[in-house]
């Protein structure tokens, strides 16, 4: 088991936690991803790491409550163990020097985003950085990720904070003044999708990392297949991280929502029990 050290809401529905597991810290690198068990009859869950302290011997794992088990995981406390973390899974983001690498956030999807962004300017390259929400409020890791940041936007829907609109209409702002050499996107997958559709235009290389359904996370399964260029491949084993311009998005977008009823059934079940 793995015992959480530390917890911190980023807002009502955001936490972070930071947990326990040095082999896993020893060898993971950005990009890397674990499978989450919260208890023996749960569901497998995917999480990316958002930054490891080998010294420490932990992982941190930002989540956001969505269904039962992102719930269950949240509402566990210091000290409390989580049954099974397994990995680091995945494919590590391939970081070069590049020149000027344009990193976009959505979301919670800042957290995976943030070791990604570190190395990519420990690399040598400049690196502009956009973080995305809705609101303020779920605007997350800013100034972590303004310390390995040439450039920090910040776009929200409302216009609370930073400059307001969609995260393409950042991007189009530093591609138009910039050149950029590639791109990196993390975030939903509907972002994702507009986010691809914009560098594409501009013929900017760009690396999304998907989120997909898993259950094993070894290739076992093929619950996480998606289509890319044209072929199948499984997110846990060939990816997480895609060339955005080739992954089917619309059918991506489908599979995330093949479950969406009996999910919404268990969570709606879940929140009636708490309340008895």
């Amino acid at each position: 088991m793995n015992k959480i050290v530390e917890k911190e809401y980023f807002s009502e529905n955001v936490v972070k936690l930071v947990i326990d597991a040095p082999r896993i810290a020893k060898a993971r690198k950005p990009g890397h991803f674990v499978i989450v068990r919260v208890e023996k009859k749960g569901e497998r869950i995917p999480l990316t790491i958002a930054t490891a302290d080998e010294a420490r011997g932990t992982i941190t794992l930002v989540i956001q409550t969505v269904g039962v088990t992102s719930s269950k995981l949240a509402a566990l406390n210091v000290g409390d163990e989580i049954l099974d973390v397994v990995g680091p899974l995945g494919q590590a983001t391939h970081i070069e020097n590049t020149g000027t690498v344009l990193a976009c956030g959505g979301g919670v999807g800042v957290a995976p985003l943030l070791p990604i962004v570190e190395g990519f300017k420990k690399a040598g390259n400049k690196v502009i950085t956009i973080l995305a929400a809705r609101t303020k409020e779920l605007i997350i890791l800013e100034e972590q990720m303004r310390e390995f940041s040439d450039e920090l936007v910040i776009m929200t829907d409302d216009g609370s904070y930073g400059k307001k609109g969609l995260v393409t209409d950042g991007m189009t702002e530093v591609i138009e003044r910039e050149k950029v050499d590639l791109s990196v996107v993390i975030g939903p997958a509907i972002m994702m999708k507009f986010a691809a559709l914009t560098t594409k235009k501009y013929d900017i290389p760009t690396i999304a990392s998907l989120n997909t359904i898993m259950v094993d996370g070894t290739g076992m399964c093929g619950a996480c297949r998606v289509t890319v260029g044209g072929r199948t491949k499984f997110v846990c084993i060939d990816g997480p991280e895609f060339d955005a311009h080739q992954v089917d998005f619309d059918e991506m977008l489908l599979r995330l929502n093949g479950y969406k009823e009996q999910e919404q059934k268990a969570y709606e079940e879940y929140t009636a029990n708490l309340k008895k």
